[in-house]
């Protein structure tokens, strides 16, 4: 495969109690395998083939913005593969904490690290729908993004730092409708917030 599944640094049962083996194999052995797949399929034959994942995000979205409909199905599938490449690599077992420069950072721009994390929650019950909420580095300012179903800040030239999957299947076998509670244990004991922190020194 050109674009294939990443290796993840944990087993599926790692993510334990906070999120379960079933929702994990749901999530990555069928829907994120699903769009890898399907991306696979749709850039047979096209300049797309050649290019990185996340160039397939950038030019199919400047494609898909002006109305092609073969490269918005290639967006699609491109951009969640991306996400939730990403989205792995946000959690670690058990959580992990903040460099003390990260911390001044969203002090700075939030008003404490709790406040960030209210804001964060709230950002992601908001989003209407399927989607994603992000913690970006806009050329050096911290802001709260959500995007809808495949959108994500990587295609606007946004940096990301940290990501919470908001679509049902994040979190639907675990909590049902609780998205709330999902978001605050992504937040206390999944979130690796010391990889965010070296995407923001990086």
């Amino acid at each position: 495969m050109s674009f294939p599944l990443p290796d993840l640094p944990y087993a599926d049962t790692a993510l334990e109690p906070h999120m379960s083996k079933a929702t994990f194999d749901l999530h990555h052995g069928k829907h994120h395998r699903a769009y890898a797949t399907k991306l696979e399929e749709l850039v047979v034959d096209t300049p797309y083939a050649d290019m990185t994942l996340e160039q397939v995000v950038r030019k199919s979205y400047a494609d898909y913005k002006k109305g092609d409909p073969k490269a918005t199905a290639i967006f699609n599938n491109a951009a969640q593969h991306l996400n939730h490449s990403f989205f792995w690599t946000c959690m670690t077992p058990g959580g992990s904490k903040p460099s003390a420069a990260f911390v001044e950072a969203i002090d700075k721009e939030f008003g404490s690290f709790g406040k960030f994390k209210e804001a964060f929650v709230a950002a992601g019950v908001g989003q209407f729908g399927s989607g994603w909420v992000w913690l970006v580095d806009n050329k050096g300012k911290l802001e709260i993004v959500k995007t809808g179903n495949a959108e994500t800040p990587v295609a606007t030239g946004l940096k990301p730092l940290i990501v919470a999957d908001v679509w049902e299947h994040a979190y639907y076998v675990d909590y049902q409708n609780r998205r709330p509670d999902y978001l605050k244990v992504f937040t206390d004991n999944l979130a690796d917030w010391a990889a965010a922190s070296e995407r923001f020194a990086g």
